[in-house]
């Protein structure tokens, strides 16, 4: 079983706060950290845009992104939010049970 780091970008913080919560309570993530601003700059809609915003760091399994994915872009307020998913390549073994452990929680 394959374990990812997933980024996202939000407005603000509270809309992070929301969606890790969101995303914890449906088993779909173990943990979410908050990085409450970054700079982001990038090009949209023919202009480039340097924005603050806040970015989630989230821990979850692979067979749950289209899940995550789903979950995501129905509850962002962004046409496009950014969803990345990077493969854990190694990780401690007892963090990595834990992860199992949280998502399959009863």
């Amino acid at each position: 079983m394959g374990y990812i780091v997933v980024l996202v970008t939000t407005p603000d913080k509270e809309t992070a706060e929301r969606l890790a919560l969101g995303l914890i309570e449906n088993k779909l993530a173990a943990c979410v950290n908050i990085s409450e601003q970054v700079s982001s700059v990038y090009f949209w809609q023919g202009n480039i845009e340097n924005e603050k915003e806040s970015l989630m760091i989230i821990k979850s399994r692979e067979d749950l992104f289209e899940d995550l994915e789903q979950f995501i872009r129905k509850n962002h307020p962004y046409t496009v939010p950014e969803i990345i998913a990077l493969p854990i390549i190694k990780g401690s073994s007892a963090y990595l049970n834990w992860i199992d452990e949280t998502v399959d929680r009863k």
